[in-house]
């Protein structure tokens, strides 16, 4: 099972009953649609999609640190990896298909507003550590990159 974050609102909602005691469309307050919007906005997550090319080589492994992130390139901004799918986390290790392209799929928390481009870089303590310079933003915060050693 994943470590995913979730975080729970409490909603106060009005709700009309009529005679019958059938319930309608709840009615909720403009005050509380605007925190959450806010709420939305601030816990932003980006996706990225990797690929790790074929190799020729029988028996390849791969897996991913907790201490990937994504570092804003104009600012002390990282964003921290919330989840990893169809790769496995360190200590562990996943097979790599003989001659086929791998992929997986980091999530990570949001990128400041501001932010223009950013690298992905896996932060270990030995050699081989995956990065990605410069990566361009873009609208959608949905990426796929290349990766190597």
């Amino acid at each position: 099972m994943s470590n995913v974050t979730i975080t729970h609102y409490l909603l106060l909602i009005t709700y009309e009953i009529s005679v019958a005691e059938t319930i309608n469309k709840p009615i909720i307050e403009k005050e509380i649609l605007e925190s959450l919007q806010t709420k939305v906005e601030e816990e932003k997550q980006v996706i990225v999609h990797c690929c790790f090319p074929a190799s020729p080589f029988l028996g390849n492994l791969i897996r991913i640190w907790r201490s990937t992130y994504l570092f804003d390139n104009n600012s002390d901004h990282k964003s921290h990896l919330i989840h990893a799918e169809n790769i496995s986390i360190y200590p562990n290790w996943t097979p790599v298909p003989f001659m086929k392209d791998f992929w997986f799929t980091l999530v990570f928390s949001g990128l400041p507003k501001d932010c223009k481009s950013f690298d992905f870089q896996e932060v270990i303590p030995e050699e081989g550590g995956f990065f990605v310079q410069s990566i361009k933003r873009n609208s959608s915060d949905i990426y796929k990159i290349k990766i190597s050693e």
